[in-house]
């Protein structure tokens, strides 16, 4: 039987960027959800203006992650004892 070939990976130099890539877009995602339908309550018109928020949100929070995330991590590192 034949395997499937396996997918083409990133190399892991960009493990940071991808890293703080799908955090923003889960993070922003939920949090613009919540944000609208606090705001607008559970309406079709909320689900009109969310993509709006969660584009427009994902624009700030990506690029602050890439220059806050190291900090973040030496931070981290601190108060949390090494293995």
């Amino acid at each position: 039987m034949h395997s499937l070939p396996s997918p083409k990976r990133l190399p892991a130099r960009y493990a940071p960027l991808v890293t703080a890539f799908l955090l923003s877009v889960m993070m922003t995602g939920i949090v613009s959800a919540i944000a609208t339908l606090l705001s607008l309550g559970v309406t079709p018109d909320a689900l009109l203006h969310w993509p709006r928020a969660w584009g427009f949100s994902w624009l700030v929070a990506f690029p602050t992650l890439l220059l806050v995330l190291p900090l973040v991590r030496r931070v981290a590192a601190r108060i949390v004892a090494p293995r």
